[in-house]
């Protein structure tokens, strides 16, 4: 089965206003950024492909393992950071020199880009891609089976 960017971003909106809770997936009820992605996956392709152990809200940052990278990787396919797209999901490294952990879903580009993503103290919003955010992707990923628009 194959689906468009435009029913990743559609999905990824129905998610707004989802309050944020660690370690959830659950639209209406409570998801992080990583409940989020899974919650868009199932939504397109049914069951998650592997279900995340639990994890701190540090990714295991004090040790500097990239968990949340490795696991993009395993499961999504990664695109060149310059190449933009609907649909994307992105990876932001919130501070200089520490790991990668916060992941939102590209919901605009040109003029004015957008995310969406689950953000604590915030839940589900569509953001700015401003230049705060910019700055901080390090990666980029496309789901499985993404045909263009």
């Amino acid at each position: 089965m194959t689906v468009s960017p435009s029913l990743i971003v559609k999905e990824a909106r129905t998610w707004i206003g989802t309050p944020y809770v660690h370690q959830m997936a659950a639209r209406g009820a409570g998801t992080d950024c990583l409940g989020l992605v899974r919650g868009v996956w199932r939504a397109l392709f049914g069951s998650e492909p592997e279900l995340p152990p639990a994890y701190s809200m540090d990714w295991s940052e004090p040790q500097g393992e990239e968990q949340l990278w490795g696991a993009a990787s395993r499961h999504l396919l990664p695109k060149q950071l310059n190449t933009v797209a609907v649909g994307d999901v992105i990876l932001f490294r919130m501070r200089e020199g520490s790991i990668a952990k916060h992941l939102g879903i590209q919901a605009g580009i040109g003029a004015a880009p957008s995310f969406v993503h689950a953000y604590s103290g915030h839940g589900v919003v569509e953001s700015p891609m401003s230049e705060p955010w910019a700055r901080r992707v390090v990666a980029r990923f496309q789901f499985p089976d993404v045909e263009a628009d």
